[in-house]
C-alpha cells in the first residue's frame, strides 16, 4: 500500500481529524482528509472549498433547526460538521468571516412576532463528546486564572428552546426567544400561558426583587405530553414532531396562545443576563439556583458540585445514569465555573462563554432487524405504517414496534422489509427507526407499498390531494370504531375511568360495543365473563360510564371527534351555542361569526353534523341520556339562562383564583369566555400585570373589572 505523509504544519489538526473519523465523528472521507492535509502544507485552495461547503451545510441545518423546528441529521452529525469547520478555521484564521456559523448563534428571529433586543446577548455553549476535552476545559480555566481555585457546578442540559424572561421590580414584562443571540422573537403572550412561570417573583424571603432581571432557561414539552401529541397527530394524518424540542419550538411559534396553553409547556431556568443592581446576584451559581427557586421559578431537579476534572466526570456519569427519570429530554450535562465573579474575568468568544461547556451523551441506539411493516387504522381512518422489529433493548425497555408515520417517510429513509436498522427513543419515549444500514443488504429486502384497501374492513382507501395521509373511506370500519371509543373515553374527553385500550379491545372483540353509544347499554351480566373483571371492577366501570352522562357539553363535543375540534374549540362552541342542538343547526355563517372559528373549520363542522351516520349516533346518545347542554354536570339551572347571559368575557393578568375556575364561574352564569378582545367583548376581567389586552379593551371602550368587582357582580 502507498504511504502518505502528513505535512508537519498540520499534524495536530490532522491527527485530531483522523481520530474523529475513526470514531465515527468526522463526515470527511479518507480522501478528503488527505486532500485537506496536503492543503495545509502545500498548494492552497482545497481547504477553502471544504470551508465553503461546511458553512453552506451548517447554515442549512441551522435554518431548519432554529426557524422551522426541524432537523434532517442527528445532533452528533451536526456537531461533527461544526467541529471540522472550527478546526479548519483555526488552521487558516485568515479564512474566518463575520458570517461564518462559528461566529454567531444560528437562529434568525421570525417575522410573525415583534423583534426585541436582549439587554445582554444570549450565547450558546461549546460542546464535546469527549471526556479528554472536559479535562482540557478544566486545565484551560486553571491556566487563565492561575492560583485561584475554580469550583464547578454540573447540571442536566435540557433539550428545549432557549428563552429569556425580563422582570422589572419583580413583574414579568417580556419574554423573548434566543433568535440570533442579539435579537429574538417577543413571545410574552405565549409564555404567560405556562403555569410554572410566575407572573410576579415571590419575594417573601428577602422582601425585594431586583430592579431588573434577565433570567435565562429552556422551554420544554414534557416527554409524556410529547408522546400524547404525536399519537394524536399520527391519528389525524398530520406530520409528527421528531422530538420534544421541535414540538416545543413549534408550539412557541403559534400565534394563538390558546393552542400554546393546550399543549402544557413547562420550563427550567438556570442563568442570567442583565441584573440591576448587580449586588442582587449571589456569589456562586449554586446559590443562584437556590435564589431562582425562592423567587418561584422552576429549576433543574438536580445539580452537582465538583473541584476538579475527575469529580466533574464522576458527576457527568451519575447524571447519565438517572437522566431518563426527568420529565424533560436531557441530551447532556452543562459544566460551569461556580464562582460568578470568575465569569467576567474568563470572558467569552463571539459565540460562547469560556467559563462553561456542554458534555453531550451519545444517543442510545440499538441495531435490530425490520421483520415486517404492518398497517394500523386510526379513529379518523388514517392508515399508519408500523415497523415490526426483532425485539431489542434500548433506553431502559424492550422495543418491538415503532411508528413509521406515512409512506413518504418510508421512501425518504429508503426503508425496506428485512433491513438491518438503528432504533432509538425520540424524547426517551417513542421508539423510532433512525437509520437504515444499507451496507448490510443482501438483496432479499422488499420494498413496502401502502395497501389500496383497508387491512381491517377491505374498503377502498384514498388520499386527499395535498395530504400525505392515506385514509379508509368506510366510516363503519371496525378499527376506526375501536379508536373512536378509546378517544371518547379518554381523560381529555368523557374521562371514563377504567375504559382504557385493553378494555375497549375486549368489549369490541366480544361484540358488546360497536360504537360509543353502545357503552351506555352495558350491564354486569355482559361484563363479568371478561378477563380480569370481578364484581368490584364491573361495578366501578358501570358507575364511571353512568357518571359520564352528566359531563359538560364541551367534553362531549371533544369526545365526538368533530374535525378540527379539540378541547379549546369545544369550550368555545359550547359557550357560544349553549346546546348541541343549536350547534348542529348553525349555518356556516353563524359558525364563522364565533371568535376563533375560521371558514375552513366552519365548513368542516357544518358538514359533519349533516352526515347520516353522525345523526344516527347523536340520536342514540340522546336516548342514552347524555348531557347535550340542557343541564350542567351538577344539575343546576341551564347556563344559557344565567344572569350573565349574552355577555362575552376576556380574562387577562394574574388572578387569585385559577383562570379555568373563573371561566367556569362565568359559563355557569350564562356568559361566554373568549381568548381575545374585540368589539364583541362585553367585559375584560383584569388581574395584576394585565398587558396588551387591557390596552386594547381601553381603546375599544370595553368595560373593565378587577377581581373584587367581578366577584361582586356574580354574587
Amino acid at each position: 500500500m502507498a504511504l502518505r505523509i502528513f505535512p508537519r504544519r498540520c499534524s495536530k489538526i490532522a491527527i485530531r481529524t483522523v481520530w474523529r473519523y475513526k470514531n465515527g465523528q468526522s463526515p470527511m472521507s479518507t480522501d478528503d482528509l488527505f486532500s485537506f492535509a496536503a492543503d495545509q502544507g502545500g498548494p492552497s485552495g482545497g481547504f477553502r472549498d471544504r470551508i465553503s461547503d461546511l458553512r453552506r451545510q451548517i447554515s442549512h441545518h441551522d435554518r431548519l433547526y432554529y426557524e422551522q423546528a426541524k432537523s434532517e441529521i442527528s445532533d452528533r452529525e451536526y456537531d461533527a460538521l461544526y467541529r471540522e469547520l472550527v478546526d479548519l478555521e483555526r488552521a487558516h484564521p485568515d479564512s474566518i468571516t463575520p458570517d461564518s456559523p462559528t461566529q454567531k448563534v444560528g437562529g434568525r428571529p421570525q417575522g410573525a412576532f415583534e423583534q426585541v433586543r436582549h439587554l445582554v446577548p444570549m450565547q450558546s455553549l461549546d460542546n464535546t463528546y469527549s471526556a479528554g476535552e472536559i479535562g482540557d476545559f478544566v486545565e484551560r480555566l486553571q491556566r487563565l486564572l492561575p492560583g485561584e481555585g475554580i469550583p464547578f457546578t454540573i447540571e442536566p442540559k435540557v433539550d428545549g428552546v432557549a428563552i429569556c424572561l425580563l422582570y422589572e421590580k419583580g413583574r414579568l414584562v417580556r419574554a423573548a426567544t434566543r433568535g440570533d443571540g442579539t435579537t429574538g422573537d417577543e413571545v410574552t403572550r405565549n409564555i404567560r400561558t405556562i403555569a410554572s412561570i410566575p407572573q410576579k417573583l415571590d419575594v417573601k424571603l428577602d422582601g425585594k426583587a431586583p430592579d431588573m432581571l434577565e433570567v435565562r432557561g429552556e422551554i420544554y414539552l414534557p416527554k409524556e405530553t410529547f408522546a400524547r401529541i404525536n399519537a394524536e397527530r399520527d391519528e389525524q394524518g398530520l406530520p409528527t414532531f421528531a422530538n420534544p424540542r421541535n414540538a416545543a419550538a413549534g408550539t412557541l411559534k403559534q400565534l394563538d396562545p390558546n393552542v400554546v396553553a393546550e399543549r402544557k409547556l413547562s420550563a427550567v431556568f438556570y442563568g442570567y443576563g442583565a441584573v440591576e443592581p448587580s449586588s442582587a446576584l449571589p456569589v456562586r451559581m449554586e446559590e443562584f439556583f437556590g435564589q431562582l427557586k425562592a423567587w418561584g421559578l422552576p429549576v433543574n431537579p438536580r445539580h452537582w458540585l465538583a473541584r476538579d476534572a475527575a469529580e466533574v466526570m464522576a458527576a457527568i456519569e451519575e447524571l447519565g445514569g438517572i437522566r431518563r427519570e426527568f420529565p424533560f429530554e436531557t441530551d447532556g450535562a452543562v459544566i460551569k465555573a461556580d464562582l460568578i465573579a470568575q465569569h467576567e474575568r474568563l470572558g467569552s468568544t463571539s459565540k460562547a462563554p469560556r467559563w462553561a461547556i456542554a458534555y453531550k451523551y451519545e444517543p442510545e441506539q440499538a441495531r435490530t432487524r425490520l421483520l415486517d411493516i404492518t398497517v394500523q387504522v386510526g379513529r379518523s381512518g388514517v392508515l399508519t405504517p408500523v415497523a415490526e422489529l426483532e425485539p431489542v433493548f434500548v433506553a431502559g425497555s424492550t422495543v418491538a414496534r415503532a411508528t413509521l408515520h406515512n409512506e413518504e417517510e418510508i421512501a425518504r429513509k429508503d426503508l425496506r422489509i428485512g433491513d438491518w436498522v438503528l432504533v432509538e427513543k425520540a424524547g426517551d419515549v417513542i421508539p423510532a427507526v433512525v437509520k437504515v444500514l444499507t451496507e448490510e443488504r443482501d438483496g432479499s429486502e422488499r420494498v413496502f407499498k401502502m395497501p389500496t384497501q383497508c387491512p381491517v374492513c377491505g374498503s377502498v382507501v384514498n388520499r386527499v390531494e395535498g395530504e400525505v395521509a392515506v385514509r379508509c373511506a368506510n366510516p363503519g370500519c371496525a378499527a376506526q370504531a375501536r379508536r373512536r371509543i378509546e378517544y371518547f373515553a379518554g381523560r381529555t374527553a368523557m374521562d371514563i375511568e377504567g375504559l382504557g385500550e385493553s378494555m375497549v379491545t375486549q368489549l369490541c372483540d366480544a361484540g358488546l360495543v360497536n360504537d360509543v353509544a353502545d357503552l351506555y347499554t352495558l350491564n354486569a351480566e355482559q361484563l363479568l365473563p371478561l378477563e380480569r373483571m370481578g364484581e368490584k371492577s364491573v361495578s366501578n366501570l358501570l358507575a364511571a360510564i353512568a357518571s359520564s352522562r352528566n359531563q359538560p357539553l364541551w367534553r362531549l363535543l371533544t369526545a365526538l371527534g368533530i374535525p378540527h375540534v379539540g378541547v379549546t374549540v369545544a369550550r368555545t362552541l359550547a359557550a357560544s351555542f349553549g346546546t348541541l342542538d343549536r350547534l348542529a343547526a348553525a349555518s356556516e355563517e353563524e359558525l364563522v361569526a364565533v371568535e376563533e372559528i375560521g371558514p375552513i373549520m366552519a365548513t368542516a363542522i357544518h358538514g359533519w353534523f349533516r352526515e347520516t351516520a353522525v345523526n344516527t349516533l347523536l340520536g342514540k346518545l340522546r336516548s342514552a341520556g347524555l348531557n347535550f347542554g340542557e343541564r350542567d354536570p351538577r344539575g343546576s339551572a341551564p347556563a344559557a339562562e344565567g344572569p350573565l347571559k349574552g355577555t362575552t368575557w376576556v380574562l387577562t393578568g394574574t388572578l387569585s383564583i385559577p383562570r379555568e375556575e373563573v371561566a367556569e364561574m362565568i359559563r355557569a352564569k350564562g356568559g361566554k369566555v373568549s381568548g381575545s378582545v374585540s368589539a364583541k367583548t362585553t367585559y375584560l376581567l383584569a388581574g395584576e400585570e394585565a398587558g396588551s389586552k387591557l390596552e386594547k379593551a381601553q381603546k375599544l371602550g370595553v368595560t373593565i373589572l378587577d377581581e373584587k368587582a367581578f366577584l361582586g357582580l356574580i354574587g
